[in-house]
């Protein structure tokens, strides 16, 4: 991926660990639970990385994010990744991107919780500690003692394509 084109095309570079993770995996899920965008990609479906700059949010979600990072006014945020719950993990786009914390909207919450998690991490090191149980942001527990599995969208096509055969 020529990602100083992308950078200069869209005005946003990205955290080192996220493009390396990027050109190492693609797009596609961890334990079929976290699925992991990426800029534009012919025929994949987490290509929609870019699609989703900015999102908005509702006043409740803006309040409860913002009393966990201190009450300040909101950095720009960017989805890179959901789960099979419908929960997302953000970067909170505030200084150099290698610097960017991640925060987690956990869509399945008790009432009453603030359902926002910050991880004062990267992408990578927000996989590795999510993966291994040290952070608990999802509606569902990821963590196992098993060896974890990332299927690529190719694999996932191919593997739905057997399907309908």
């Amino acid at each position: 991926m020529d990602w100083k084109g992308l950078a200069e095309a869209v005005q946003l570079e990205l955290p080192e660990d996220y493009r390396e993770f990027v050109e190492s995996y693609g797009g596609g899920e961890i334990d079929e639970y976290l699925s992991v965008s990426t800029p534009p990609v012919p025929g994949s479906p987490y290509g929609d990385l870019l699609d989703r700059v900015d999102p908005a949010l509702s006043d409740r979600d803006r309040q409860e994010l913002g009393a966990l990072i201190g009450g300040q006014d909101l950095p720009p945020l960017l989805p890179f990744a959901d789960s099979a719950s419908s929960d997302v993990a953000f970067w909170l786009r505030e200084g150099a991107a290698d610097n960017w914390r991640v925060a987690i909207f956990r869509r399945q919450a008790p009432w009453g919780t603030n359902r926002w998690t910050v991880f004062d991490g990267g992408m990578a090191e927000f996989c590795l500690a999510a993966l291994t149980g040290v952070v608990d942001p999802f509606s569902e527990r990821i963590a196992g003692s098993g060896p974890h599995v990332f299927v690529s969208w190719r694999d996932v096509l191919r593997h739905e394509s057997s399907w309908a055969t």
